[in-house]
């Protein structure tokens, strides 16, 4: 009975990342000036989802995640910025207005809740990042950015699995402490 929920639960995953895909848009791959652009804007969320939920968080797990995404998507952030830079292409200038609601919605949580909501949003979050830095790694026009994606990938892969997995402890109401 647990493998087929488990089975159904990847399932669903599977189909929420294609039909979510930011991989293309409007029927057509994305271009190297929209992955900069959507990359920056995305790991801009990140931190500050990240910055947020290590005041928030009421699980240890989701605090510890939570600093991970500071640290990583910092870094990436800078490397990205560096990359983009030196070819003219243009960074988001913020987190755009879904990432800010959500930042908005999450700042009304605390505790059991916000690592509920929180954790969530980094599930779907990575599936779509994983489905973008794919997408990039494979179909880049730009060599630079084409490397960036492919290094940068299994680190957004292994924040994917951790947030699955720390996302099934939390998701049941209770919460580590």
């Amino acid at each position: 009975m647990m493998r087929r929920i488990l089975l159904a639960v990847i399932a669903g995953c599977l189909v929420l990342t294609a039909s979510a895909s930011l991989a293309e848009e409007k029927g057509q791959p994305v271009t190297d000036e929209k992955f900069v652009f959507k990359a920056s804007q995305d790991g801009k969320a990140e931190v500050a989802h990240g910055k947020l939920a290590a005041e928030r968080a009421g699980s240890a797990d989701v605090k510890k995640f939570a600093e991970r995404m500071v640290k990583d998507h910092g870094k990436a952030n800078k490397d990205l910025a560096a990359l983009a830079k030196g070819k003219g292409l243009k960074l988001a200038k913020d987190m755009g207005k879904k990432h800010k609601e959500m930042q908005d919605k999450l700042g009304g949580m605390s505790g059991a809740d916000f690592d509920r909501h929180y954790m969530h949003h980094m599930v779907e979050g990575h599936q779509k990042a994983v489905a973008l830095f794919k997408a990039e790694a494979k179909n880049g026009k730009d060599e630079g950015l084409r490397g960036f994606a492919e290094k940068t990938l299994p680190t957004l892969e292994d924040h994917l699995r951790m947030a699955r997995q720390i996302h099934g402890k939390v998701k049941g109401g209770s919460s580590e402490k």
